[in-house]
Protein backbone atom coordinates (compact mmCIF):
# COMPACT_ATOMS: atom_id res chain seq x y z
CA UNK A 1 0.00 0.00 0.00
CA UNK A 2 1.82 3.08 -1.21
CA UNK A 3 1.02 6.58 -0.06
CA UNK A 4 2.76 9.75 -1.17
CA UNK A 5 4.73 11.43 1.58
CA UNK A 6 3.82 15.12 1.75
CA UNK A 7 4.88 16.13 5.26
CA UNK A 8 8.48 14.85 5.24
CA UNK A 9 11.02 15.40 2.51
CA UNK A 10 14.57 14.21 2.98
CA UNK A 11 17.14 17.05 2.62
CA UNK A 12 19.35 17.18 -0.42
CA UNK A 13 22.52 16.36 1.48
CA UNK A 14 21.08 12.99 2.52
CA UNK A 15 20.58 12.06 -1.14
CA UNK A 16 24.12 13.25 -1.90
CA UNK A 17 25.55 11.09 0.88
CA UNK A 18 23.23 8.20 -0.04
CA UNK A 19 24.76 8.16 -3.54
CA UNK A 20 28.26 7.61 -2.17
CA UNK A 21 29.70 4.33 -3.50
CA UNK A 22 29.27 1.39 -1.14
CA UNK A 23 31.89 -1.38 -1.40
CA UNK A 24 32.55 -4.43 0.72
CA UNK A 25 35.98 -5.75 1.66
CA UNK A 26 36.34 -7.33 -1.77
CA UNK A 27 35.55 -4.00 -3.46
CA UNK A 28 32.25 -5.26 -4.79
CA UNK A 29 29.36 -2.84 -5.09
CA UNK A 30 26.82 -3.09 -2.25
CA UNK A 31 23.22 -1.90 -2.24
CA UNK A 32 22.96 1.44 -0.44
CA UNK A 33 19.65 0.53 1.22
CA UNK A 34 19.87 0.89 4.99
CA UNK A 35 20.37 -2.67 6.26
CA UNK A 36 22.53 -2.49 9.40
CA UNK A 37 22.06 -6.19 10.20
CA UNK A 38 23.74 -7.35 6.95
CA UNK A 39 27.48 -7.96 6.97
CA UNK A 40 28.03 -6.50 3.48
CA UNK A 41 26.41 -3.21 4.45
CA UNK A 42 28.51 -3.04 7.62
CA UNK A 43 31.63 -3.63 5.54
CA UNK A 44 30.70 -0.74 3.25
CA UNK A 45 30.50 1.63 6.22
CA UNK A 46 33.84 0.36 7.53
CA UNK A 47 35.40 1.06 4.13
CA UNK A 48 34.08 4.63 4.31
CA UNK A 49 35.50 5.00 7.82
CA UNK A 50 38.92 3.96 6.48
CA UNK A 51 39.02 7.19 4.47
CA UNK A 52 40.39 8.84 7.61
CA UNK A 53 43.15 6.25 7.86
CA UNK A 54 44.08 6.85 4.22
CA UNK A 55 44.21 10.60 4.81
CA UNK A 56 46.40 10.12 7.87
CA UNK A 57 48.78 7.92 5.88
CA UNK A 58 49.04 10.49 3.09
CA UNK A 59 49.69 13.29 5.59
CA UNK A 60 52.44 11.36 7.35
CA UNK A 61 54.00 10.45 4.00
CA UNK A 62 54.02 14.09 2.88
CA UNK A 63 55.53 15.14 6.20
CA UNK A 64 58.22 12.49 5.94
CA UNK A 65 59.14 13.60 2.42
CA UNK A 66 59.23 17.23 3.55
CA UNK A 67 61.50 16.44 6.50
CA UNK A 68 63.86 14.45 4.29
CA UNK A 69 64.03 17.26 1.73
CA UNK A 70 64.54 19.78 4.52
CA UNK A 71 67.47 17.83 5.92
CA UNK A 72 69.10 16.83 2.65
CA UNK A 73 68.50 19.93 0.52
CA UNK A 74 69.14 22.52 3.21
CA UNK A 75 71.02 25.59 1.99
CA UNK A 76 73.83 27.02 4.05
CA UNK A 77 73.19 30.48 5.41
CA UNK A 78 75.41 33.22 4.05
CA UNK A 79 78.03 34.31 6.54
CA UNK A 80 77.23 38.00 6.02
CA UNK A 81 73.53 37.46 6.77
CA UNK A 82 72.79 38.16 10.40
CA UNK A 83 69.17 36.90 10.32
CA UNK A 84 67.68 34.46 7.79
CA UNK A 85 64.66 35.51 5.81
CA UNK A 86 61.64 34.20 7.81
CA UNK A 87 58.92 36.15 6.01
CA UNK A 88 57.58 33.12 4.16
CA UNK A 89 57.56 30.98 7.30
CA UNK A 90 55.78 33.69 9.26
CA UNK A 91 53.05 34.12 6.66
CA UNK A 92 52.51 30.36 6.39
CA UNK A 93 52.22 30.15 10.18
CA UNK A 94 49.72 33.02 10.23
CA UNK A 95 47.59 31.50 7.45
CA UNK A 96 47.71 28.09 9.14
CA UNK A 97 46.57 29.61 12.42
CA UNK A 98 43.70 31.42 10.73
CA UNK A 99 42.58 28.22 9.00
CA UNK A 100 42.64 26.31 12.30
CA UNK A 101 40.68 29.06 14.06
CA UNK A 102 38.11 29.04 11.25
CA UNK A 103 37.92 25.26 11.39
CA UNK A 104 37.38 25.42 15.16
CA UNK A 105 34.48 27.82 14.62
CA UNK A 106 32.95 25.43 12.09
CA UNK A 107 33.51 22.57 14.52
CA UNK A 108 31.74 24.35 17.37
CA UNK A 109 28.74 25.00 15.13
CA UNK A 110 28.66 21.42 13.86
CA UNK A 111 28.99 20.00 17.36
CA UNK A 112 26.11 22.15 18.56
CA UNK A 113 23.91 21.22 15.58
CA UNK A 114 24.56 17.51 16.05
CA UNK A 115 23.81 17.75 19.76
CA UNK A 116 20.57 19.62 19.06
CA UNK A 117 19.49 17.00 16.53
CA UNK A 118 20.21 14.12 18.88
CA UNK A 119 18.44 15.91 21.74
CA UNK A 120 15.36 16.45 19.57
CA UNK A 121 15.41 12.79 18.52
CA UNK A 122 15.72 11.57 22.12
CA UNK A 123 12.96 13.91 23.28
CA UNK A 124 10.64 12.59 20.58
CA UNK A 125 11.53 8.98 21.34
CA UNK A 126 10.86 9.45 25.05
CA UNK A 127 7.59 11.20 24.25
CA UNK A 128 6.50 8.38 21.93
CA UNK A 129 7.64 5.85 24.53
CA UNK A 130 5.49 7.60 27.13
CA UNK A 131 2.49 7.56 24.78
CA UNK A 132 2.89 3.87 24.05
CA UNK A 133 3.29 3.19 27.75
CA UNK A 134 0.06 5.03 28.52
CA UNK A 135 -1.73 3.05 25.81
CA UNK A 136 -0.40 -0.17 27.24
CA UNK A 137 -1.50 0.79 30.77
CA UNK A 138 -4.99 1.79 29.63
CA UNK A 139 -5.50 -1.43 27.70
CA UNK A 140 -4.20 -3.55 30.57
CA UNK A 141 -6.30 -1.63 33.11
CA UNK A 142 -9.46 -1.92 31.05
CA UNK A 143 -8.93 -5.64 30.50
CA UNK A 144 -8.34 -6.14 34.21
CA UNK A 145 -11.53 -4.29 35.13
CA UNK A 146 -13.65 -6.23 32.65
CA UNK A 147 -12.15 -9.68 33.10
CA UNK A 148 -11.85 -9.72 36.87
CA UNK A 149 -13.94 -7.21 38.77
CA UNK A 150 -16.90 -7.03 36.38
CA UNK A 151 -17.19 -10.81 36.09
CA UNK A 152 -17.15 -11.18 39.87
CA UNK A 153 -20.08 -8.78 40.23
CA UNK A 154 -22.00 -10.62 37.51
CA UNK A 155 -21.44 -13.97 39.18
CA UNK A 156 -22.85 -12.70 42.50
CA UNK A 157 -25.83 -11.12 40.74
CA UNK A 158 -26.44 -14.41 39.01
CA UNK A 159 -26.86 -16.07 42.41
CA UNK A 160 -29.06 -13.24 43.70
CA UNK A 161 -31.35 -13.23 40.64
CA UNK A 162 -31.56 -17.02 40.42
CA UNK A 163 -35.31 -16.94 40.99
CA UNK A 164 -35.99 -14.30 38.32
CA UNK A 165 -35.49 -15.54 34.76
CA UNK A 166 -36.00 -12.07 33.27
CA UNK A 167 -33.19 -10.60 35.36
CA UNK A 168 -30.99 -13.58 34.52
CA UNK A 169 -31.61 -12.93 30.83
CA UNK A 170 -30.38 -9.35 31.32
CA UNK A 171 -27.29 -10.69 33.04
CA UNK A 172 -26.62 -13.12 30.16
CA UNK A 173 -26.84 -10.23 27.71
CA UNK A 174 -24.40 -8.19 29.80
CA UNK A 175 -22.03 -11.16 29.89
CA UNK A 176 -22.12 -11.20 26.09
CA UNK A 177 -21.23 -7.49 26.03
CA UNK A 178 -18.34 -8.13 28.41
CA UNK A 179 -16.97 -10.82 26.09
CA UNK A 180 -17.19 -8.38 23.18
CA UNK A 181 -15.20 -5.77 25.08
CA UNK A 182 -12.55 -8.32 26.04
CA UNK A 183 -12.26 -9.56 22.47
CA UNK A 184 -11.92 -6.08 20.99
CA UNK A 185 -9.36 -4.97 23.59
CA UNK A 186 -7.34 -8.07 22.88
CA UNK A 187 -7.24 -7.17 19.18
CA UNK A 188 -5.20 -4.05 19.99
CA UNK A 189 -1.49 -4.63 19.27
CA UNK A 190 0.89 -5.72 21.97
CA UNK A 191 3.20 -2.76 22.33
CA UNK A 192 5.36 -3.99 25.18
CA UNK A 193 8.19 -4.86 22.79
CA UNK A 194 7.94 -1.50 21.04
CA UNK A 195 7.97 0.31 24.37
CA UNK A 196 11.17 -1.49 25.40
CA UNK A 197 12.94 -0.89 22.10
CA UNK A 198 12.23 2.84 22.05
CA UNK A 199 13.45 3.34 25.60
CA UNK A 200 16.61 1.33 24.95
CA UNK A 201 17.41 3.25 21.76
CA UNK A 202 16.89 6.61 23.47
CA UNK A 203 19.06 5.70 26.48
CA UNK A 204 21.88 4.28 24.36
CA UNK A 205 21.83 7.26 22.03
CA UNK A 206 21.94 9.74 24.91
CA UNK A 207 24.90 7.89 26.44
CA UNK A 208 26.88 7.88 23.19
CA UNK A 209 26.02 11.48 22.38
CA UNK A 210 27.29 12.77 25.72
CA UNK A 211 30.76 11.33 25.23
CA UNK A 212 30.81 12.28 21.54
CA UNK A 213 30.03 15.89 22.41
CA UNK A 214 32.65 15.93 25.18
CA UNK A 215 35.39 14.42 22.99
CA UNK A 216 34.77 16.95 20.22
CA UNK A 217 34.76 19.80 22.72
CA UNK A 218 38.16 18.71 24.06
CA UNK A 219 39.50 18.33 20.51
CA UNK A 220 38.37 21.85 19.61
CA UNK A 221 39.97 23.28 22.75
CA UNK A 222 43.17 21.34 21.98
CA UNK A 223 43.39 22.92 18.52
CA UNK A 224 43.00 26.40 20.01
CA UNK A 225 45.70 25.69 22.62
CA UNK A 226 48.00 24.45 19.84
CA UNK A 227 47.57 27.72 17.94
CA UNK A 228 48.36 29.79 21.02
CA UNK A 229 51.33 27.62 21.94
CA UNK A 230 52.62 27.86 18.36
CA UNK A 231 52.58 31.65 18.50
CA UNK A 232 54.32 31.59 21.87
CA UNK A 233 56.95 29.13 20.71
CA UNK A 234 57.82 31.19 17.62
CA UNK A 235 57.97 34.38 19.68
CA UNK A 236 60.16 32.91 22.44
CA UNK A 237 62.31 30.77 20.09
CA UNK A 238 61.95 27.91 22.59
CA UNK A 239 62.90 24.50 21.26
CA UNK A 240 61.45 22.70 24.28
CA UNK A 241 58.10 24.36 23.67
CA UNK A 242 58.25 23.40 20.00
CA UNK A 243 58.92 19.77 20.93
CA UNK A 244 55.83 19.78 23.14
CA UNK A 245 53.80 21.42 20.36
CA UNK A 246 54.93 18.75 17.87
CA UNK A 247 53.60 16.02 20.18
CA UNK A 248 50.21 17.69 20.59
CA UNK A 249 49.96 18.48 16.87
CA UNK A 250 50.58 14.83 15.96
CA UNK A 251 47.95 13.75 18.50
CA UNK A 252 45.42 16.24 17.16
CA UNK A 253 46.26 15.24 13.59
CA UNK A 254 45.50 11.59 14.33
CA UNK A 255 42.26 12.48 16.11
CA UNK A 256 41.19 14.77 13.27
CA UNK A 257 41.63 12.13 10.59
CA UNK A 258 39.94 9.50 12.79
CA UNK A 259 36.97 11.79 13.43
CA UNK A 260 36.70 12.49 9.71
CA UNK A 261 36.38 8.78 8.96
CA UNK A 262 33.86 8.14 11.74
CA UNK A 263 31.77 11.20 10.83
CA UNK A 264 31.72 10.25 7.14
CA UNK A 265 30.61 6.67 7.82
CA UNK A 266 27.99 7.82 10.34
CA UNK A 267 26.61 10.50 8.04
CA UNK A 268 26.34 8.09 5.11
CA UNK A 269 24.63 5.44 7.25
CA UNK A 270 22.10 7.92 8.67
CA UNK A 271 21.47 9.31 5.18
CA UNK A 272 20.71 5.82 3.90
CA UNK A 273 18.06 5.60 6.59
CA UNK A 274 16.69 9.11 6.02
CA UNK A 275 16.14 8.58 2.31
CA UNK A 276 13.59 5.81 2.99
CA UNK A 277 12.77 5.58 6.72
CA UNK A 278 9.24 4.19 6.27
CA UNK A 279 10.39 1.08 4.47
CA UNK A 280 12.93 0.25 7.16
CA UNK A 281 10.41 0.68 9.99
CA UNK A 282 7.72 -1.40 8.28
CA UNK A 283 10.18 -4.25 7.65
CA UNK A 284 11.41 -4.26 11.25
CA UNK A 285 7.97 -4.06 12.92
CA UNK A 286 6.15 -6.67 10.86
CA UNK A 287 6.64 -9.32 13.56
CA UNK A 288 4.37 -7.55 16.07
CA UNK A 289 2.69 -4.81 14.00
CA UNK A 290 0.62 -5.21 10.87
CA UNK A 291 1.41 -3.23 7.74
CA UNK A 292 -1.82 -1.20 7.81
CA UNK A 293 -1.16 -0.09 11.41
CA UNK A 294 2.44 0.88 10.55
CA UNK A 295 1.34 2.88 7.51
CA UNK A 296 -1.41 4.57 9.52
CA UNK A 297 1.09 6.01 12.01
CA UNK A 298 3.92 6.61 9.55
CA UNK A 299 1.83 8.60 7.05
CA UNK A 300 -1.23 9.68 9.08
CA UNK A 301 -3.11 10.52 5.92
CA UNK A 302 -6.82 11.42 5.99
CA UNK A 303 -7.32 8.80 3.29
CA UNK A 304 -6.07 6.04 5.58
CA UNK A 305 -8.69 4.61 7.95
CA UNK A 306 -7.95 4.11 11.62
CA UNK A 307 -7.33 0.35 12.02
CA UNK A 308 -8.56 0.52 15.63
CA UNK A 309 -11.72 2.46 14.93
CA UNK A 310 -13.97 -0.59 14.58
CA UNK A 311 -12.68 -2.17 17.80
CA UNK A 312 -13.03 1.08 19.72
CA UNK A 313 -16.56 1.61 18.38
CA UNK A 314 -17.57 -1.92 19.36
CA UNK A 315 -16.22 -1.42 22.87
CA UNK A 316 -18.01 1.90 23.22
CA UNK A 317 -21.34 0.45 22.09
CA UNK A 318 -20.98 -2.54 24.39
CA UNK A 319 -20.26 -0.30 27.37
CA UNK A 320 -23.23 1.92 26.53
CA UNK A 321 -25.52 -1.13 26.27
CA UNK A 322 -24.35 -2.39 29.65
CA UNK A 323 -24.95 1.04 31.16
CA UNK A 324 -28.57 0.89 29.96
CA UNK A 325 -29.05 -2.60 31.40
CA UNK A 326 -27.62 -1.57 34.76
CA UNK A 327 -29.89 1.47 34.91
CA UNK A 328 -32.92 -0.76 34.36
CA UNK A 329 -31.88 -3.27 36.98
CA UNK A 330 -31.25 -0.49 39.50
CA UNK A 331 -34.69 0.88 38.82
CA UNK A 332 -36.72 -2.34 39.08
CA UNK A 333 -34.71 -5.02 40.91
CA UNK A 334 -33.47 -3.17 43.97
CA UNK A 335 -36.93 -3.04 45.49
CA UNK A 336 -37.21 -6.83 45.22
CA UNK A 337 -33.55 -7.71 45.87
CA UNK A 338 -31.99 -5.02 48.10
CA UNK A 339 -28.72 -7.01 48.37
CA UNK A 340 -28.16 -6.60 44.64
CA UNK A 341 -27.75 -2.83 44.90
CA UNK A 342 -24.11 -3.03 46.00
CA UNK A 343 -23.06 -5.18 43.05
CA UNK A 344 -25.10 -3.12 40.60
CA UNK A 345 -23.46 0.12 41.79
CA UNK A 346 -20.04 -1.55 41.62
CA UNK A 347 -20.68 -2.57 38.02
CA UNK A 348 -21.80 0.97 37.21
CA UNK A 349 -18.59 2.44 38.64
CA UNK A 350 -16.49 -0.04 36.67
CA UNK A 351 -18.34 0.79 33.46
CA UNK A 352 -17.83 4.51 34.03
CA UNK A 353 -14.09 4.13 34.65
CA UNK A 354 -13.72 1.78 31.69
CA UNK A 355 -15.58 4.17 29.44
CA UNK A 356 -13.38 7.05 30.59
CA UNK A 357 -10.27 4.95 29.88
CA UNK A 358 -11.68 4.08 26.49
CA UNK A 359 -12.04 7.78 25.61
CA UNK A 360 -8.43 8.40 26.62
CA UNK A 361 -7.35 5.33 24.66
CA UNK A 362 -9.16 6.61 21.57
CA UNK A 363 -7.28 9.91 21.79
CA UNK A 364 -3.91 8.22 22.30
CA UNK A 365 -4.45 5.77 19.45
CA UNK A 366 -5.06 8.61 17.04
CA UNK A 367 -2.19 8.90 14.57
CA UNK A 368 -1.52 12.61 15.05
CA UNK A 369 0.35 12.32 18.35
CA UNK A 370 2.71 9.49 17.43
CA UNK A 371 3.12 10.80 13.89
CA UNK A 372 4.28 14.16 15.23
CA UNK A 373 6.88 12.41 17.39
CA UNK A 374 7.95 10.43 14.34
CA UNK A 375 8.39 13.57 12.25
CA UNK A 376 10.29 15.34 15.03
CA UNK A 377 12.63 12.37 15.24
CA UNK A 378 13.28 12.48 11.49
CA UNK A 379 13.82 16.23 11.56
CA UNK A 380 16.29 15.95 14.41
CA UNK A 381 18.28 13.12 12.84
CA UNK A 382 18.11 13.87 9.12
CA UNK A 383 18.29 17.64 9.24
CA UNK A 384 20.17 18.87 12.31
CA UNK A 385 22.03 15.63 12.97
CA UNK A 386 23.39 14.97 9.48
CA UNK A 387 24.04 18.67 8.87
CA UNK A 388 26.07 18.84 12.07
CA UNK A 389 28.05 15.77 11.02
CA UNK A 390 28.86 17.42 7.70
CA UNK A 391 30.16 20.51 9.49
CA UNK A 392 32.20 18.31 11.82
CA UNK A 393 33.63 16.49 8.80
CA UNK A 394 34.59 19.83 7.27
CA UNK A 395 36.23 20.83 10.55
CA UNK A 396 38.20 17.60 10.68
CA UNK A 397 39.38 17.98 7.09
CA UNK A 398 40.45 21.62 7.50
CA UNK A 399 42.09 20.96 10.85
CA UNK A 400 43.99 17.92 9.52
CA UNK A 401 45.35 19.84 6.51
CA UNK A 402 46.21 22.90 8.61
CA UNK A 403 47.92 20.80 11.28
CA UNK A 404 50.00 19.08 8.59
CA UNK A 405 51.09 22.49 7.31
CA UNK A 406 51.80 23.57 10.89
CA UNK A 407 54.14 20.62 11.34
CA UNK A 408 56.02 21.71 8.23
CA UNK A 409 56.28 25.24 9.66
CA UNK A 410 57.54 23.92 12.99
CA UNK A 411 60.23 21.85 11.29
CA UNK A 412 61.32 24.89 9.27
CA UNK A 413 61.38 27.08 12.37
CA UNK A 414 63.46 24.43 14.09
CA UNK A 415 66.09 24.52 11.33
CA UNK A 416 66.16 28.33 11.40
CA UNK A 417 66.67 28.33 15.16
CA UNK A 418 69.49 25.80 14.75
CA UNK A 419 71.11 27.98 12.07
CA UNK A 420 70.87 31.04 14.30
CA UNK A 421 72.52 29.23 17.20
CA UNK A 422 75.27 28.01 14.90
CA UNK A 423 75.80 31.60 13.73
CA UNK A 424 76.11 32.78 17.31
CA UNK A 425 78.59 29.99 18.06
CA UNK A 426 80.81 31.16 15.17
CA UNK A 427 81.20 34.67 16.67
CA UNK A 428 84.63 35.27 18.28
CA UNK A 429 84.15 36.20 21.94
CA UNK A 430 87.60 37.87 21.97
CA UNK A 431 86.42 40.40 19.40
CA UNK A 432 86.40 43.80 21.21
CA UNK A 433 83.71 45.05 18.83
CA UNK A 434 81.29 42.25 19.83
CA UNK A 435 78.81 43.70 22.39
CA UNK A 436 78.10 40.29 23.85
CA UNK A 437 81.79 39.52 24.23
CA UNK A 438 82.37 42.94 25.85
CA UNK A 439 79.63 42.28 28.41
CA UNK A 440 81.11 38.88 29.17
CA UNK A 441 84.66 40.28 29.42
CA UNK A 442 83.77 42.93 31.96
CA UNK A 443 81.25 40.98 34.00
CA UNK A 444 82.43 41.42 37.63
CA UNK A 445 81.08 37.98 38.60
CA UNK A 446 83.43 36.13 36.27
CA UNK A 447 86.65 34.89 37.81
CA UNK A 448 88.84 35.91 34.86
CA UNK A 449 87.69 39.57 34.92
CA UNK A 450 89.80 42.01 36.92
CA UNK A 451 87.64 44.83 38.17
CA UNK A 452 88.49 47.61 40.52
CA UNK A 453 87.22 45.62 43.50
CA UNK A 454 89.33 42.58 42.63
CA UNK A 455 92.49 44.66 42.48
CA UNK A 456 91.84 46.40 45.76
CA UNK A 457 90.92 43.16 47.52
CA UNK A 458 94.00 41.26 46.42
CA UNK A 459 96.59 43.97 46.85
CA UNK A 460 94.95 46.19 49.48
CA UNK A 461 96.53 49.38 48.12
CA UNK A 462 96.07 51.85 45.37
CA UNK A 463 99.32 50.84 43.81
CA UNK A 464 97.49 48.01 42.12
CA UNK A 465 95.65 50.52 40.02
CA UNK A 466 98.82 51.30 38.09
CA UNK A 467 99.35 49.30 34.92
CA UNK A 468 102.10 46.68 34.74
CA UNK A 469 105.50 47.75 33.43
CA UNK A 470 105.98 48.07 29.73
CA UNK A 471 107.30 45.02 27.96
CA UNK A 472 109.90 45.04 25.26
CA UNK A 473 107.37 43.86 22.76
CA UNK A 474 106.77 45.83 19.66
CA UNK A 475 103.05 46.04 20.47
CA UNK A 476 102.13 49.49 21.70
CA UNK A 477 99.88 49.36 24.78
CA UNK A 478 96.97 51.77 25.14
CA UNK A 479 97.42 54.94 27.17
CA UNK A 480 97.37 54.67 30.97
CA UNK A 481 94.24 56.77 31.41
CA UNK A 482 92.26 54.45 29.06
CA UNK A 483 93.23 51.39 31.12
CA UNK A 484 92.17 53.14 34.33
CA UNK A 485 88.87 54.33 32.90
CA UNK A 486 87.94 50.97 31.37
CA UNK A 487 88.07 49.42 34.84
CA UNK A 488 84.95 51.33 35.83
CA UNK A 489 82.76 51.20 32.78
CA UNK A 490 84.36 49.37 29.93
CA UNK A 491 84.75 52.55 27.81
CA UNK A 492 87.33 55.36 27.93
CA UNK A 493 86.29 58.07 30.38
CA UNK A 494 88.28 61.24 29.77
CA UNK A 495 86.85 62.88 32.90
CA UNK A 496 89.18 60.68 34.95
CA UNK A 497 92.31 62.12 33.32
CA UNK A 498 93.10 64.54 36.24
CA UNK A 499 93.33 61.58 38.64
CA UNK A 500 96.15 59.88 36.81
CA UNK A 501 99.44 60.04 38.66
CA UNK A 502 98.01 61.80 41.77
CA UNK A 503 97.51 58.63 43.80
CA UNK A 504 94.02 59.67 44.82
CA UNK A 505 91.04 57.27 44.79
CA UNK A 506 88.39 57.49 42.15
CA UNK A 507 85.45 59.86 42.71
CA UNK A 508 83.20 57.06 44.00
CA UNK A 509 85.63 56.38 46.95
CA UNK A 510 86.61 59.91 47.91
CA UNK A 511 85.16 61.71 50.88
CA UNK A 512 82.48 63.99 49.44
CA UNK A 513 83.06 66.54 52.23
CA UNK A 514 86.84 66.79 51.77
CA UNK A 515 88.32 68.96 49.06
CA UNK A 516 90.53 67.14 46.60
Amino acid sequence: MATARTDYVAPWWTYWLHNFPHFNFFFQTVDSTFKPEEASYQQSLIILACVGAVGLGVSLLVLAVYVVCLCCCRRDIDEDTKRPDTCCVTWVAVITGLIICSAVGVGFYGNSETNDGVYQMNYSLYNANRTLGNINNLVAGSLGNVETALKQHLERLDEIFSTRPDYLQALRFMQLMVNNVIRELTVLPDINKTNFDLAAIADQTAFIEYYRWLIYLLLLILDLVICLAMCLGMAKHSQYLLIMIIGFVILSLILSWASLGVDTATAVGISDFCVSPDKFIVNHTKDFLSADVAHYYLFCSPNLPNPFQQSLTTCQRSLTTMQIQIQGLLQFSVRVFPTAERDLLGIQRLLNSTEFSLHKLTALLDCRGLHKDYLDTLMGVCYDGVEGLLYLSLFSLLAACALSAMLCVIFRVWTLMGSREKEYDDIDEEDPFNPQARRISYNPRRSNTHSFCSYTTSLGSQASLHPPPQSTSSVVSPPEYMNQSMLFGGTPRYENVPLIGRGSPPPSLRDPFKAP
